[in-house]
């Protein structure tokens, strides 16, 4: 039996947001974070926003059976609590943002 995730915890994907709400949301002045390919288990003890500039990644929810595919250009919300591996497809490259609150 598959182990139980808090529920309305799962990944959001904006496919290539327009130009205005990335500058509204301050992207290009947050960090930045790259890895190559490979698998990495990630739990967010926040919510983070982030903004692939390059890469491809498939993220497998723990306790669940989604899997949702993102790459570059796309915005992607990962909510505070939740668990997934990361399988980068393609070597990363992203601004992030965390929300402590």
């Amino acid at each position: 039996m598959e182990a139980a995730r808090p529920p309305g915890l799962s990944i959001t994907v904006e496919k290539n947001p327009p130009e205005a709400r990335l500058l509204q949301l301050g992207v290009k002045s947050w960090p930045k974070w790259g890895c190559p390919p490979g698998r990495f288990p990630l739990k967010f003890d926040a919510a983070l926003t982030c903004y692939l500039v390059k890469g491809r990644v498939r993220a497998a929810v723990k306790g669940s059976r989604e899997c949702v595919e993102f790459g570059a250009g796309d915005l992607v919300v990962f909510p505070k609590g939740l668990s997934c591996t990361w399988d980068v497809v393609v070597g990363v490259d992203k601004h992030y943002n965390f929300d402590p609150s």
